[in-house]
């Protein structure tokens, strides 16, 4: 199935989430039997039920002025990213400045693939933490599978 332009999408879902105080987490479309596009939406505090449904009748109409899928049926999804999201924009870097984060490597540093620490620094192509014994890292994106929030579940 033909699809517009991703960002295209995005940046009609930015324009209605603003005034409801939401952020675009993500966007994305699925083909195959079922196709299906989900916009993950985001907010200080977290995401609730109520705001997904807000955000799916604010967005609905506007989509379908769009046409993003130039007149083919699909399913509208939208949805929390979860807690454990990965890091995708400089944005969610930022917001998570100075918090407790969760860092996948896919080749491992000192003998360890997996860290877990504070976020002292983002540049796009390198991510620096710092752990609970004082350790500094430096991790180059390349070797990043991902970056989370550390979620505490004791």
């Amino acid at each position: 199935m033909k699809v517009k332009n991703i960002e295209e999408i995005r940046a009609l879902c930015e324009r209605i989430a603003a005034p409801l105080s939401l952020r675009i987490a993500d966007v994305e479309f699925k083909n195959g039997k079922n196709p299906a596009l989900t916009v993950f939406i985001d907010k200080d505090g977290g995401v609730d039920l109520d705001d997904c449904e807000a955000f799916h009748n604010a967005i609905s109409d506007p989509l379908d002025e769009l046409d993003p899928t130039f007149g083919q049926p699909y399913t509208l999804n939208v949805s929390s990213p979860g807690a454990d999201r990965p890091f995708k924009t400089q944005e969610d870097f930022m917001r998570h400045m100075g918090k407790k984060v969760e860092v996948k490597l896919y080749a491992s540093v000192r003998g360890k693939k997996f860290f877990e620490g504070v976020l002292t620094g983002y540049t796009g192509e390198k991510v620096s933490i710092k752990t609970d014994d004082g350790a500094s890292f430096e991790f180059d994106m390349k070797n990043v599978v991902k970056v989370n929030e550390y979620i505490d579940f004791s």
